[in-house]
């Protein structure tokens, strides 16, 4: 039986093909995959902009939820609801933008109880990188009366959740984004203050005025250099993403006078205990309302557009993709 893929074939853009068993990857557990999302790696993968996929033929999407209808491990059976982001989908195995795919039974995770099969994908990559910055923000001794809580790119998937869960959780937050029509979006959220991101975009003072406790940062470059410059003393800095650049062109000053901590967040290769830690707090600490009403679901012909939407800045929160 032929099901359909958004494939990689070459370096251009993917191509949507017919694939079949003949053609899954090695792995111990078949999925049949309901819900996948959208990221901005996915976009990259999908329009052939970015060099995402390690090796070609590649299946794009870096996020699936779905089914166990096989399994070769005692830890999983048919009838298993699973989730699986990062460890390489997309990039070094065939990924969740198709209706069947093979994986590794280590890779997967129990759907957590609260939480519907396509809202963990409303989460995915996103939603679990704004945990995993959370947590790691928490284990800084980061607290709502430490003071203002930054969110750089706080439209974005990783940046609405990071405000949600923060502002529930009572922490004071502060969205920046450069997008006036997701003011009142954001302020839906908890964001207590916007702030515009032309205020990071220019090289800054190596130590600004301190302005917050933390931040979530998914943008990177001079956005993060300016945003280390204005953490208060022993606060601490999330740095989650590089929509701005990969590039770093900040000073030492912030670390070595101010104590301020930078903390990378690798939501890919993420050991499986915090993991399990990021989706049971997700499933307690996310408001399931504030989810649904920052998502907007897809069909899997349209994966192609929202590619070129996210690139272009003009999605707003989560995009779940419906697979079947």
């Amino acid at each position: 039986m032929a099901y359909p893929a958004y494939q990689l074939i070459d370096k251009g853009p993917a191509q949507r093909v017919d694939l079949t068993d003949t053609d899954l990857p090695e792995g111990d557990v078949t999925v049949d995959v309901a819900y996948s999302s959208l990221n901005f790696k996915d976009g990259l993968a999908i329009t052939g902009k970015g060099r995402i996929a390690r090796s070609l033929p590649m299946v794009c999407g870096i996020d699936l939820a779905g089914t166990v209808t096989e399994s070769a491990s005692s830890d999983w059976k048919p009838g298993d609801q699973v989730v699986l982001t990062g460890w390489g989908l997309s990039e070094t195995h065939p990924g969740g933008y198709t209706t069947r795919q093979r994986v590794r039974s280590e890779w997967l995770v129990a759907k957590p109880a609260g939480l519907a099969l396509a809202q963990t994908m409303a989460i995915g990559t996103a939603g679990f990188t704004a945990m995993l910055s959370f947590l790691a923000l928490e284990d800084a001794g980061v607290r709502p009366w430490s003071g203002p809580v930054l969110v750089t790119g706080a439209g974005g998937g990783v940046g609405s959740v990071a405000v949600a869960v923060l502002a529930k959780l009572g922490y004071e937050v502060h969205a920046s984004t450069g997008r006036a029509e997701t003011h009142d979006y954001l302020r839906s959220l908890g964001a207590s203050a916007i702030v515009d991101r032309s205020e990071f975009t220019e090289p800054g003072k190596p130590l600004g005025t301190e302005r917050w406790a933390g931040a979530v940062d998914t943008v990177g470059s001079t956005t993060l250099a300016n945003v280390l410059s204005q953490t208060q003393r022993a606060g601490a800095v999330a740095s989650c993403g590089l929509a701005g650049g990969p590039d770093l062109p900040a000073t030492v000053m912030p670390f070595i006078l101010r104590g301020v901590s930078l903390l990378g967040i690798d939501s890919v290769m993420c050991p499986m205990p915090r993991r399990e830690e990021a989706w049971r707090r997700l499933a307690a600490d996310l408001p399931l309302p504030m989810l649904d009403s920052m998502t907007e679901t897809h069909g899997f012909d349209e994966i192609p557009e929202l590619a070129d939407r996210i690139l272009a800045g003009r999605t707003r929160g989560r995009v779940v993709i419906a697979v079947q």
